[in-house]
C-alpha cells in the first residue's frame, strides 16, 4: 500500500517510510492513498475476537506485506498485554462500562500511562524498535504534548534502543500527574522540555523542526509520535471495531462521541466508517477551546486566544489531523487542501463550502462543554452511577447526550482518560479526595524528576536537543 500527502506535491511513501517521516514534504500528512473496505459478513465473523486478534485483521492490509504477519502478530502482542504493573490492566484491554440508558464509556485507559494514547503508542514503539533494528538506523523522536501523549510516547519508546527522545510540554500547564508521569522516567534516552508557553507552540516548534531538520548531527532524522504519524491513526481504529462489535455491528449501527482537540482520535473513527463499520454519527466533544465545534456548528475556524482549562488534553487550537478530514471533503484535492491551510495559516481562519460543510454534518455533530459544566457532568454522573469520569470523559458524555440524533442507536463515548490524572477537576465535582492511582503508580509522587526548563525559542530548544543526543 502506498501514501500520499495530503498536498499532493509530495512523493508517494510505503508503510516503514511512512512511519519514519512525520510530516510530508509539502507539509501535509500522509494518508493511504486506498482504504481497505471489510464486507459486512467479513466483520461478522470478527464477533469474540480478542482485542489483540482483531487488531490482526485491522492492521495487515495496511502494511500489505512489509511486515511479515508472524511478525506483526509477534508487535501486537507485546503491545498489548495484560499485567498489573505494566501494559494493560484489564484483560477486555478496552472494556465497555453502562452509564445510561444505551450509553457506554470505552475505558481507554486502562494502558500504562492512563490514557488512550498507550493504544497507538505502545504499538508505535515496538513498531519503531522493529523497523530501526532492521534497517540499523538511529532516529530521533521530538514530540509535543497537552498532557498524554507525553507521557504513553515515552512509556512506549523507553526500551527502544535506536531512539533518543525529547517531549515538549507547556509549562505549569498539565497536571502533576501528567507531568510527573514523564518527568520520573530517567532513562538516557528520555528528555523532557517544559517549554515557556502554550501546547500550540509546543507544537508549532516541533512542526518548524520538522520541515528544517539541519539543527540534528549528521545520519539523524526526526520522527513524529504526534498524531500527525500515520501509525498512531492506524492502530486507534481498532477499537471503534471492537466496541462496535461488542454491540451488535455490524447487525446494527452504533455512534461515538470523542473528546477531541487534535482531530486524530475522531478521524480514526470517520475511518473506522469508511471501512465497513456502520457508524451513524461521530460527535465531536470539545471544551472552550473549541475551534473544531466553531468549525461545524457555525463555519468559523478561526484561530481564537488559547484558554486553560480542567481538560487540558484538549486546550488546542490548531487540530493538526483535520486536515486529513478535509482531504477527504475535498474529493482528496491536494492543491486544494494547500491552499485552504496556507490561508489558515496567513489570515487565522478559513471557510468552508457550502457543500463540503453539508457533508461533514452529515455524519459528526460537534457541541463545546465549558468547565463549570464538566464539574456538573462528573458530580451528576458519579451521583445517579458511582461511576467517576475524569473532565475529558465527561465532556464527551455531555456532547453525546446533547446531540444524540436516535436513543435506539448504541452510543459509546471514549473515556480517553482515567481521573486520577485530574485531581483537581474531581474534587471541584465534590470527590472529598483524589482518585486512587493504580498500583503500579502509587509511589509517582516520591520519584526523582528530571526536566529542563526552556524558553518559547526555537533556537534554545533545537540546541538542548542537538547536545543531548546519544552518540
Amino acid at each position: 500500500m502506498k501514501y500520499i500527502s495530503t498536498r499532493g506535491q509530495a512523493p508517494a511513501l510505503n508503510f516503514e517510510d511512512v512511519v519514519l517521516t512525520g510530516l510530508a514534504t509539502d507539509g501535509g500528512l500522509y494518508v493511504p492513498e486506498t482504504l481497505p473496505e471489510f464486507s459486512q459478513e467479513e466483520i461478522a465473523s470478527w464477533a469474540g475476537l480478542s482485542y489483540e486478534a482483531l487488531a490482526l485483521k485491522i492492521i495487515s492490509p495496511f502494511v500489505e506485506g512489509e511486515i511479515p504477519e508472524a511478525d506483526l502478530k509477534r508487535l501486537i502482542a507485546a503491545s498489548y498485554k495484560t499485567s498489573a504493573d505494566k501494559g494493560f490492566r484489564h484483560e477486555a484491554i478496552a472494556p465497555l462500562v453502562q452509564t445510561g440508558h444505551n450509553e457506554w464509556v470505552l475505558e481507554l485507559f486502562q494502558g500504562p500511562t492512563l490514557a488512550f494514547k498507550d493504544f497507538a503508542l505502545q504499538f508505535l514503539g515496538h513498531l519503531l524498535d522493529y523497523v530501526l533494528k532492521k534497517r540499523d538506523q538511529k532516529v530521533v523522536i521530538m514530540g509535543a504534548t497537552s498532557g498524554d501523549t507525553g507521557s504513553a510516547a515515552i512509556e512506549g519508546c523507553r526500551d527502544c534502543e535506536n531512539v533518543d527522545i525529547f517531549i515538549l510540554h507547556p509549562y505549569q500547564k498539565v497536571s502533576d500527574v501528567q507531568r510527573r508521569q514523564m518527568t520520573t522516567v530517567l532513562e538516557d534516552n528520555v528528555h523532557n522540555i517544559a517549554l515557556q508557553g502554550n501546547f500550540d507552540d509546543c507544537q508549532n516548534m516541533v512542526k518548524a523542526s520538522f520541515a528544517d531538520q539541519s539543527f540534528l548531527p549528521e545520519g539523524r532524522q526526526l520522527v513524529a509520535v504526534n498524531s500527525i504519524n500515520w501509525a498512531r491513526i492506524m492502530a486507534q481504529i481498532v477499537y471503534y471495531f471492537y466496541a462496535g462489535l461488542a454491540l451488535g455491528a455490524p447487525h446494527r449501527p452504533v455512534s461515538f462521541s470523542v473528546p477531541t482537540g487534535n482531530f486524530g482520535d475522531i478521524f480514526a473513527g470517520y475511518l473506522a466508517k469508511r471501512m465497513g463499520l456502520p457508524i451513524e454519527q461521530l460527535v465531536i466533544a470539545t471544551n472552550s477551546n473549541d475551534i473544531l465545534h466553531r468549525c461545524i456548528s457555525e463555519n468559523d475556524h478561526s484561530k481564537q486566544a488559547l484558554v486553560h482549562s480542567l481538560s487540558p488534553s484538549m486546550d488546542i487550537m490548531v487540530s493538526s489531523n483535520f486536515e486529513r478530514m478535509l482531504f477527504d471533503l475535498h474529493g482528496r484535492d491536494g492543491n486544494k487542501i494547500g491552499a485552504l491551510m496556507e490561508t489558515f495559516k496567513s489570515e487565522g481562519s478559513m471557510v468552508l463550502d457550502d457543500a463540503v460543510l453539508a457533508d461533514a454534518r452529515a455524519l459528526f455533530s460537534s457541541y463545546r462543554v465549558g468547565d463549570d459544566e464538566t464539574v456538573d457532568v462528573i458530580r451528576s454522573v458519579f451521583g445517579s452511577t458511582e461511576y467517576l469520569l475524569d473532565p475529558h470523559t465527561a465532556i464527551g458524555v455531555q456532547a453525546a447526550r446533547q446531540t444524540r440524533r436516535n436513543n435506539s442507536t448504541p452510543m459509546v463515548c471514549l473515556a480517553t482518560a482515567h481521573p486520577a490524572k485530574f485531581p483537581e477537576a474531581v474534587k471541584q465535582a465534590g470527590q472529598t479526595s483524589d482518585p486512587a492511582l493504580p498500583f503500579h503508580m502509587q509511589d509517582l509522587f516520591t520519584r526523582e524528576e528530571r526536566y529542563q526548563v526552556i524558553a518559547d525559542d526555537l533556537s534554545q530548544v533545537q540546541l538542548f536537543i542537538r547536545e543531548n543526543i546519544s552518540g
